[in-house]
């Protein structure tokens, strides 16, 4: 049974990733020195092909680590001596703030509901907060704080560090990197990548904050910034990296370049509308999300009024995969996934079995 995964991670596999696999084991480059010309040609094509799609300047270095939860850590320690804000709304944007916790930071913290959003003119950053850390897209809770609000945010507190986690958005947000200092993913979402790499955008001011704070206090021994950085103009690691990861997210930028990211985006929009329309007009089904500017566009969230759960199973017996809800809206939501490895035609085809639920 070959299923379709509209889960929000992870998620669907893109649908040359099976003949970029094929090439890598080929090649076999899962054996070249990570020290070799050829795995620096690697690295660098994987950086490039980011740069066009997302926009990227040479100011911020693009650097691969494990995950993107640990990227959080590695932001916290680079870029916070002491302080650092979190708007918080959801389960992962609030494992951001307990991270910096877990550090001995003191966190301070604007929270909202589960399905409610921010914008700018409402959040009031704290004076001694050295770094605003947003969510583009709260994966638990089907939420974006739109690319606009997120640059005014930045726009009123010009001389603070922003980061942006778009983990379940990326490529989506065209994001103002003249503006945001730092921001982050991980593969096995809007990628269609199996799991196992985190993708860090960072700035030479977070570069900055790092080797200032490191004169005080430990940044960490593994992974820490200033390492990264240096190895990175080199097209290096510091330790051995996840090559495969690596050459694979190249070719898939690659295939997202040749798409184009305006046509990325706009099929994104139009698929997202699709279940939108739908969950609004169905009896059975309804928004979580109640502001419309604030519904995600890649993971769309659905109160159900039957256990999510059954239909969940119906919709596998069809070979279709789709998320729970998260935490306690486990048993009465639906996330769906809306990432480019789903066509608009499968996208019907989902929305058909819904229909008939």
């Amino acid at each position: 049974m070959q299923l379709t995964f509209f889960t929000p991670g992870p998620a669907q596999l893109f649908p040359t990733f099976e003949k970029h696999l094929h090439t890598f084991v080929e090649g076999q480059l899962g054996s070249i020195s990570h020290r070799s010309q050829q795995y620096r040609d690697l690295h660098k094509f994987t950086v490039d092909q980011l740069r066009i799609l997302l926009n990227v300047p040479d100011t911020h270095a693009i650097l691969f680590l494990g995950s993107a939860s640990e990227i959080w850590e590695r932001i916290l320690f680079s870029c916070v001596e002491l302080e650092s804000f979190h708007l918080v709304n959801g389960s992962f944007s609030k494992k951001f703030y307990d991270y910096s916790n877990a550090l001995n930071k003191y966190a301070h913290k604007y929270e909202k509901p589960m399905g409610e959003g921010f914008i700018a003119s409402e959040i009031e950053v704290p004076e001694y907060a050295e770094l605003i850390c947003t969510t583009h897209n709260e994966t638990s809770s089907g939420v974006q704080m739109t690319v606009a609000e997120i640059h005014k945010l930045k726009q009123k507190y010009p001389h603070k560090l922003i980061a942006v986690d778009m983990v379940s958005s990326a490529p989506y947000p065209d994001l103002d990197f003249n503006l945001i200092d730092t921001a982050f993913f991980s593969v096995q979402k809007a990628f269609g990548l199996p799991a196992g790499l985190g993708v860090w955008i960072v700035n030479e001011k977070c570069l900055a904050k790092a080797e200032h704070i490191r004169q005080q206090y430990s940044i960490g021994a593994h992974n820490d910034l200033p390492t990264l950085w240096k190895n990175a103009l080199k097209h290096e690691t510091p330790a051995t990296p996840n090559v495969m990861g690596i050459y694979l997210l190249g070719k898939i930028a690659e295939d997202f370049n040749k798409i184009g990211v305006g046509q990325i985006r706009k099929e994104t929009e139009h698929k997202a509308g699709l279940l939108y329309k739908f969950v609004e007009k169905h009896n059975g089904f309804s928004t979580f999300v109640k502001q419309k500017a604030q519904r995600s566009q890649t993971v769309v969230v659905t109160n159900t009024e039957v256990p999510a759960a059954e239909i969940i199973k119906a919709l596998k017996s069809k070979e279709m995969v789709v998320g729970s809800g998260y935490g306690e809206f486990k048993g009465t939501q639906l996330r769906i996934a809306n990432f480019p490895a789903t066509s608009t035609g499968q996208v019907e085809a989902l929305i058909k079995e819904l229909e008939s639920i």
